[in-house]
């Protein structure tokens, strides 16, 4: 097995032999190490190396001893992984260590292979913890769900409602609305938020890899298993898997991943120990489930278990009153990003951008911003230097679905271009209208309507 270099692994123990069995070893697999022959030692190059891993005897006579070590170690660097390893075990001694933070607990002999796969499995929990220490970092940060019109309002509303429940959701909307960021919502305000979120995307997945990847496998399951693998069910036990994309999973893993809703236990690939898990899933899709159902490429069983609490996140076209928002936001983020100062726009570019009916949703308008902070050499972005959104001359009514708002897309429309005749003048474009000024007013702000 071969590790990155600057994967450090430190191993502390009173026995020279020890050091210096498990310090070659781990040498040969590619670890850089070090070594303490004491608690205060180690706590003293812990400052200095921010090990990933630390092997850690419970017994040492000198000093402080193992549990008080590992107490000091969880309070200095949590995120640390500590082993303990002892000669002397006791389970009252395991049950103490577990309980102040240890990540396994290990008996002397040593068996070399057990403890390289422990190590093995320290640092890929401390990889999940990272990854969902960036998510949740991501989720308070730039990609936050960002809106305040009744659409959006009304889903945050249905998040915080879901989050205090331990059922399962299933998140529709269409490709680039952010179901992703939803089921992040709902896990980061849940009762789960300190454990992982862990997420799949069924379509990238090969069908020939994605029940390893659900369920994990066992060494020699298959050509190329070489060792035991944990599955995302297994990582997210008491956190929350997300399901992305789950009309696209074949009808053979819909009928595990139904076994694991009924029961809250499977069996690894090529194994035949029950794993037991308590896992929240989230599932999502971009696709109409009822046609997927009638066409047999669905389970309208497991439809059923996974649709508890279905929320629906609106386009980009239905919410347009946040656009600005959106817009704004994005700009603040890639600038601070690539190091500009934030752009502006002018009042026609905004308008471009609210008119348009975003079929790529929050991700094209986000990949759109990006592009102009990127390309862009002026401070100013004018219309003319985006043609692909030139302003409409003509909108098609007939695409509204209801009276109201056909009418009120032609108020809008016809409104706006009134004001821009007008130069912005309301008195002007009021008297044009032959309506009141403040009626106009009314309408301006009641219509989202942006003056020039």
């Amino acid at each position: 097995m071969t590790v990155a270099a600057k994967t450090t692994v430190m191993v502390v123990d009173d026995e020279t032999g020890i050091l210096e069995t498990l310090s070659g070893i781990l040498d040969d697999e590619g670890y850089e190490v070090a070594t303490a022959g004491s608690g205060e030692q180690a706590l003293t190059l812990l400052k200095e190396l921010s090990p990933e891993v630390i092997l850690l005897d419970v017994w040492m006579p000198d000093g402080i001893d193992g549990l008080e070590t590992l107490k000091r170690i969880r309070k200095s660097s949590p995120e640390t992984a500590v082993i303990m390893i002892s000669g002397h075990a006791s389970i009252d001694i395991a049950i103490q260590a577990t309980k102040l933070g240890a990540y396994d607990f290990l008996e002397k002999p040593l068996s070399l292979d057990r403890v390289l796969l422990q190590i093995k499995r320290a640092l890929e929990r401390h990889a999940l913890e990272k990854e969902n220490r960036e998510l949740k970092s991501t989720l308070s940060g730039r990609y936050e769900l960002i809106g305040e019109s009744p659409q959006m309002k009304t889903l945050k509303q249905e998040i915080a409602q879901a989050a205090a429940s331990q059922s399962r959701v299933f998140i529709f909307g269409e490709s680039g609305t952010g179901k992703e960021l939803v089921a992040m919502a709902l896990h980061e305000t849940s009762d789960r938020r300190n454990r992982n979120f862990v997420e799949v995307n069924c379509a990238a997945i090969p069908q020939e890899l994605i029940e390893s990847e659900l369920f994990g496998h066992e060494k020699g399951s298959f050509t190329g298993a070489f060792e035991r693998k944990k599955g995302k069910f297994e990582m997210a036990d008491r956190g929350t898997l997300f399901l992305d994309e789950i009309g696209d999973m074949a009808l053979v893993t819909q009928a595990k991943v139904l076994r694991v809703i009924e029961s809250q236990e499977f069996e690894r690939v090529g194994g035949n120990m029950r794993v037991q898990v308590d896992t929240r899933i989230i599932s999502a899709t971009n696709k109409d489930l009822q046609e997927e159902i009638k066409k047999g490429a669905f389970r309208a069983d497991l439809h059923f278990r996974l649709n508890v609490i279905p929320i629906t996140v609106p386009p980009l076209r239905e919410r347009k009153s946040d656009i600005p928002l959106l817009v704004d936001h994005f700009l603040n983020s890639f600038a601070l990003q690539y190091g500009q100062k934030p752009k502006k726009l002018t009042k026609s570019t905004r308008r471009a951008l609210i008119n348009h009916d975003w079929p790529g949703n929050v991700r094209e308008l986000k990949n759109m911003i990006e592009r102009l902070v990127i390309m862009n050499p002026s401070e100013v972005i004018d219309i003319k230097y985006i043609p692909a959104l030139k302003e409409k001359t003509g909108t098609d009514y007939f695409s509204r679905r209801t009276l109201r708002e056909a009418r009120e897309q032609f108020e809008k429309d016809f409104i706006s271009k009134k004001l821009r005749e007008n130069n912005g003048n309301i008195s002007r474009t009021a008297e044009e209208l032959e309506i009141e000024r403040s009626n106009l007013h009314k309408k301006i702000k009641a219509l989202g309507i942006e003056t020039p």
